[in-house]
């Protein structure tokens, strides 16, 4: 990865990111970047978490989708967007929860292993008491109708082997066959971790075991009892975009930050954090500035159910929409207490996980690194591995990149000597719990990335060209041909 961005980091060595290695790029644009990069400041950054803090607070401790939090941190953003003369858009889009309160599997006296999958509908309120039939395993094992064949499975808890289709092709045959409720027999020790994908498709409820368990549960007389309390609910909620009224509107570039917190904490690094710095620098930018490129800034919600207001927008926008949107920087958690310097690794250099991300990607990566190499600090990739937001953009060849300090795994020694935090720590140790708290933010890495924010999107609205530029609107239908 370093040696992907030598060229970059010479440029830099004369202003912050200023073309030294071809000259298609506009001196302009680094000293833009730079500009608006000095005009978020740390004290700014930190009123908006403290208004994020404070409104958890007033809301039971969080700032959920769905919950009281999230919509007064809707509303504070909205107002400080239109005060600055930004049109404000806030589209909705419906979340299918599931709620588990408890489950057990017994025969007799013993407690057998089980994990209910996502969206199973519950028992009764009792249980289910009924005979058990496990399906033959073959190689589709409950994937095919026949596989029923000469099995009476009315009212009964069916076993069926993991494997070849979906879970939720599995539930729907057994289903349809009159089947009580599904068992589906893993290999190993895991034992759950699977889903039905939503509640539309959720028929009987279903759960997951390890195969060892299937001769008591199947044994002659065995007095065996599913008990599955579930609740799956819908609701509305709604994401933010905000677009500059300047620039053109063929080239978007994107940046996105998830506004919504788990239900166990108020969320200030995951995600107040990011959403604070694209919203100070959405404020520093205002909404005409003198750029060549709009850009559109976005908060989306549900990110913390699954990318869920993200994956809503990207999948309602047409064709050539998605084709207009240059490229998409997220912002995810970029001030943990124990704080990681990590980029997207758009080019694969790292050589481990996921793979490269769409052409473009690299060069965001490249541009990143050199800001960041500038300031003191030598960042490490992190894989596109599908925990955030820029997920469905790379799903649709959209190239994407971004900063992260960290979550729930620990910093290595080496790690500790290069950025100054704690070796065998967490990045932060406060993930998704109620520490999560204006107390879990260390203000160095806040400042340092959120004026990085700044720089990426004013670099990219002045110029998608030069050595760290991304694919041209040309370039891009050629790429993403299978989106017509």
């Amino acid at each position: 990865m370093r040696s992907a961005i030598r060229c970059a980091i010479a440029g830099l060595a004369v202003v912050l990111g200023a073309a030294a290695c071809t000259s298609s790029s506009s001196d302009d644009e680094p000293q833009q970047g730079a500009q608006v990069a000095s005009a978020v400041q740390i004290d700014a950054l930190m009123a908006h978490l403290e208004n994020l803090d404070r409104i958890a607070k007033d809301n039971d401790g969080n700032r959920a989708a769905g919950k009281p939090g999230y919509d007064a941190s809707v509303a504070y953003v909205t107002d400080k967007l239109k005060e600055k003369g930004f049109e404000v858009s806030t589209p909705e889009f419906e979340i299918n929860t599931f709620d588990l309160k408890s489950e057990s599997l017994t025969v007799g006296d013993q407690q057998v292993k089980v994990a209910t999958f996502g969206y199973s509908p519950g028992t009764d309120k009792a249980g289910l008491v009924t005979r058990v039939v496990e399906v033959p395993v073959d190689d589709t094992p409950g994937c095919e109708a026949s596989d029923y064949d000469n099995l009476d499975v009315t009212g009964a808890i069916v076993i069926v082997r993991r494997g070849i289709c979906p879970f939720a092709a599995k539930q729907q045959i057994a289903a349809e066959r009159g089947a009580a409720a599904l068992l589906v027999a893993f290999v190993g020790e895991q034992v759950g971790g699977g889903t039905l994908g939503s509640r539309d498709v959720a028929k009987i409820p279903t759960a997951g075991i390890g195969v060892g368990d299937v001769p008591a549960l199947v044994a002659p007389g065995a007095n065996v009892k599913l008990l599955i309390d579930a609740d799956a609910t819908t609701f509305t909620t709604r994401n933010i975009i905000a677009q500059t009224k300047t620039g053109s509107a063929d080239n978007v570039v994107m940046v996105g930050a998830h506004l919504d917190s788990v239900p166990d904490g108020p969320g200030i690094n995951d995600n107040g954090s990011g959403s604070a710095a694209i919203l100070e620098t959405a404020l520093q930018m205002g909404s005409e500035p003198d750029v060549q490129n709009a850009v559109r800034f976005a908060w989306w919600g549900g990110e913390e159910l699954g990318l869920l207001g993200s994956t809503d927008y990207v999948s309602k926008l047409s064709s050539d929409e998605r084709l207009k949107i240059a490229l998409y920087l997220n912002y995810d958690m970029i001030a943990s207490p124990n704080p990681a310097y990590l980029t997207y690794d758009g080019d694969d250099s790292d050589k481990t996980g996921e793979p490269a991300g769409p052409d473009g990607s690299a060069a965001i990566e490249r541009m990143l690194n050199a800001y960041l190499l500038n300031q003191g600090i030598t960042p490490e990739g992190t894989d596109f591995d599908g925990r955030s937001d820029y997920g469905p953009f790379i799903e649709h060849k959209i190239p994407s990149g971004g900063i992260f300090t960290g979550a729930e795994d620990k910093m290595s020694a080496d790690q500790a000597q290069k950025w100054g935090g704690e070796a065998d720590e967490p990045f932060d140790a406060n993930y998704h719990a109620s520490g999560d708290t204006l107390a879990n933010i260390d203000r160095d890495a806040f400042a340092r990335n959120g004026a990085a924010v700044a720089y990426s999107v004013e670099t990219y609205a002045q110029s998608i060209d030069g050595p760290n530029g991304v694919p041209s609107r040309a370039d891009r239908e050629a790429a993403r041909g299978d989106e017509k």
